[in-house]
């Protein structure tokens, strides 16, 4: 489980990567597909920025940090970071919809690989609860005796 959401951590800097050249970028881009669907509007407005920082640099300091805690097992923290993050994605992408009215397709593929994470994140520390649970109380099905 570690290696796969790793692997999504690793598409998720990616994703941001590229989102990060379009906040650089005055260039046409290639997510720019109408006015419903601009990367550009997007990334150039004054939401893609918190503290001076682009909002993609986050992404991909976050997803990297996801990476190395999924590799080193660190089951619960990256729990905890995928719902930080989730909620930091869900919030950008309210801006989108309510604010903006304009998607980034950059952002959508973000949401999806981060919602993927918390999923996955969670069936992972779930997966580890049962096994300690089996281990200490002894029985297949978990049960303690009283």
């Amino acid at each position: 489980m570690r290696y796969l959401i790793a692997i999504l951590a690793l598409a998720g800097a990616v994703v941001s990567a590229l989102a990060l050249h379009v906040h650089y970028c005055t260039d046409p881009q290639p997510c720019s597909i109408n006015e419903r669907w601009d990367c550009g509007v997007v990334n150039h407005s004054p939401f893609a920025e918190v503290a001076g920082l682009p909002v993609a640099a986050i992404g991909i300091a976050g997803y990297l940090a996801l990476a190395g805690l999924a590799f080193w097992r660190q089951r619960a923290l990256v729990f905890l970071a995928a719902l930080v993050g989730l909620g930091f994605a869900l919030r950008l992408t309210t801006i989108e919809e309510l604010v903006l009215q304009t998607w980034c397709l950059y952002c959508v593929i973000s949401q999806v690989v981060i919602a993927l994470i918390t999923l996955l994140s969670l069936g992972w520390v779930g997966a580890e609860y049962l096994a300690l649970k089996r281990a200490t109380c002894g029985g297949a099905d978990g049960a303690c005796a009283p």
